[in-house]
């Protein structure tokens, strides 16, 4: 099973500014009434029909609602709701908003009619967001896909690190990230990581982006593929490097994507050796035998339906709705940014994502996976949908 960086951190959570310091507030969720919904809300077309024209995705939507249901099956979800603080929030209400949700799915005929019974059945929750007025800032992350060795050679010399046998017993505070690997991310082999190297990559900020995503797809240069997921971390928070480069004033804050932060790195690689050891955070990593990308409640996310969140603050498994913009190819094959208001299951959380104003969607594997993922650097709405009582 993949297991994600504590969750995940992603494509731009890397990228992303430490959430606002936001008011004093009761709870992180408020229902609206039917005067607040928004018009277009549920409006999501993407179930019946793709951004590109082809056959939507109401299939993996169904599958994903399936695999919150099997968290919510969990004594793990039972043990989480319990100390959950908004009132009229349960596992059972979130359980049943699902079940009554896939019906509407399996049944309506048209994005309309779906919108309709949804304001109709389900009443509305906001996150309150970081200002305290909904204001949400979005994300995305993604699988990366690699090519790698499982040997070290000249071309292949950065490694990722399964975990130490006496890992257990390292004491706290654990090493820091220039203390196990060394400032150019090559010195492993000389202290507590020797003989641990699980696979090497060719380029340094790759490697440093597997430990921030939590799992990869490697093709090795036998032609085989390995797939990884975490499998332990040292005990220190994360620190993103687009928030580092926008602190020095290397980037503005305005024009952080992830293809703008590669481009820096590309164009400065020894300012890698100054700004990776500034995340102490080190991840270890274990071989997963092609299982999917799995987020922190332990069940597979799907693309462009799981989202991230702060699971001290929103309810796990839950059904949301997410309005953003994000990025999708045309038929030039260019990615342009769409307006949405798109179904989500709450399926993950991540190191970068605190607050009641960040999310972070997982957008898939692979190359355009990574190329929408770094674009997703968007404001919007969180919303959640339980089923009237």
């Amino acid at each position: 099973m993949v297991q994600r960086i504590s969750g995940l951190a992603l494509a731009t959570g890397l990228l992303a500014q430490a959430a606002m310091v936001m008011p004093m507030l009761a709870a992180p969720l408020r229902p609206l009434s039917s005067a607040q919904v928004p018009p277009q809300f549920g409006l999501d077309a993407q179930i019946w029909q793709s951004p590109s024209g082809g056959v939507g995705d109401r299939q993996s939507l169904l599958k994903s609602i399936n695999y919150s249901l099997r968290y919510l099956d969990t004594a793990a979800a039972q043990s989480t709701y319990r100390g959950y603080s908004v009132p009229g929030i349960t596992p059972a209400r979130v359980r049943a908003s699902l079940l009554r949700f896939r019906t509407l799915v399996q049944t309506s005929k048209s994005p309309e009619a779906l919108s309709n019974a949804v304001k109709r059945d389900f009443e509305v929750y906001q996150s309150v967001g970081k200002d305290g007025k909904g204001t949400v800032d979005f994300t995305g992350y993604y699988e990366a896909t690699y090519q790698a060795s499982a040997v070290q050679t000249a071309a292949y010399r950065y490694p990722l690190y399964q975990v130490p046998a006496n890992f257990a017993n390292w004491s706290l505070p654990h090493p820091t990230r220039l203390q196990l690997e060394g400032a150019d991310g090559l010195q492993g082999n000389r202290g507590r990581l020797r003989g641990q190297a699980l696979v090497w990559l060719r380029d340094r900020l790759e490697a440093y982006l597997v430990q921030v995503q939590g799992s990869a797809r490697l093709t090795l240069t036998n032609g085989k593929i390995m797939t990884i997921g975490v499998a332990g971390k040292t005990n220190y928070p994360y620190v993103s490097l687009g928030k580092e480069l926008v602190k020095a004033g290397k980037v503005r804050q305005e024009d952080l994507t992830l293809p703008v932060l590669m481009q820096y790195f590309k164009t400065h690689p020894t300012e890698l050796n100054e700004y990776i050891p500034r995340n102490n955070r080190f991840v270890f990593f274990a071989p997963t035998y092609g299982a999917p990308a799995t987020g922190s409640l332990g069940v597979p996310v799907t693309a462009e339906r799981s989202i991230a969140t702060d699971k001290a603050l929103m309810p796990p498994g839950a059904l949301a709705i997410i309005q953003t913009r994000l990025p999708y190819y045309d038929a030039q094959k260019n990615l342009k940014y769409r307006e949405v208001s798109h179904f989500t299951l709450d399926q993950d959380t991540g190191g970068a994502i605190k607050s009641p104003g960040r999310v972070d969607i997982f957008m898939g594997t692979g190359t355009q996976a990574k190329d929408k993922a770094g674009l997703v650097n968007t404001p919007g709405q969180l919303y959640y949908l339980m089923l009237k009582r």
